[in-house]
C-alpha cells in the first residue's frame, strides 16, 4: 500500500467525525450493515477499543478530593471557623476547621474536586470581617473524614 494510501485510511479510521462512505445493497440511505464493508469494519473495531477504555474511567463524581488549608491573616475572631462549616456543609464538603495557636485557621475539606476548588476559592477571601493575607494548601493522604466538624484550637 503506497504511503499516501496508508495515510488516508489511517485519517479515515481516527477521525471521529468523517464516516466512509459506500453503498450498501439493501438501503444506501439507512444502512445498519456498517460489517460489510472492511474499512468500516475497522473504524468499528477501533472505536470500540477508544469507548471501552474511557467507559473504564471512574465517573468524575466518584474522584473524591482532599487538601488540608492553612489560612493566615486576620482570621480568628471574625467568624472565619463557623463561616466555614456553613460554606463547607452547603457545599456537601467532609473535613473540619480549627484556630491554631499562631493565629491561623486550619481546614480539611473533601469531597467532589470541583466543590473542593470552589470552597478553596471562598477561603482566600473568607468572611466580611477578616482579612485572608496568606493561603496554603497540602496534600491529605490519611483516611477518610465523615461530616464537617469545628475542632477545638490546637
Amino acid at each position: 500500500m503506497a504511503p499516501i494510501q496508508l495515510l488516508n485510511l489511517t485519517r479515515l479510521l481516527h477521525s471521529p467525525t468523517r464516516s466512509i462512505p459506500f453503498s450498501c445493497p439493501r438501503n444506501p440511505l439507512r444502512c445498519n450493515h456498517l460489517n460489510t464493508h472492511p474499512l468500516q469494519q475497522s473504524r468499528i473495531s477501533f472505536n470500540r477499543i477508544m469507548m471501552s477504555q474511557h467507559d473504564s474511567a471512574p465517573a468524575s463524581q466518584d474522584i473524591t478530593k482532599t487538601v488540608r488549608c492553612v489560612i493566615k491573616g486576620r482570621v480568628q475572631g471574625v467568624f472565619y471557623r463557623d463561616w466555614t462549616v456553613q460554606n463547607a456543609t452547603q457545599l456537601e464538603l467532609t473535613g473540619w476547621v480549627r484556630n491554631r495557636r499562631d493565629g491561623s485557621v486550619e481546614a480539611l475539606f473533601s469531597g467532589k474536586p470541583e466543590n473542593v476548588d470552589e470552597m478553596q476559592r471562598r477561603c482566600r477571601h473568607g468572611p466580611p470581617d477578616a482579612i485572608v493575607t496568606g493561603f496554603e494548601e497540602f496534600p491529605w493522604n490519611e483516611g477518610p473524614v465523615t461530616g464537617f466538624e469545628r475542632k477545638p484550637t490546637i
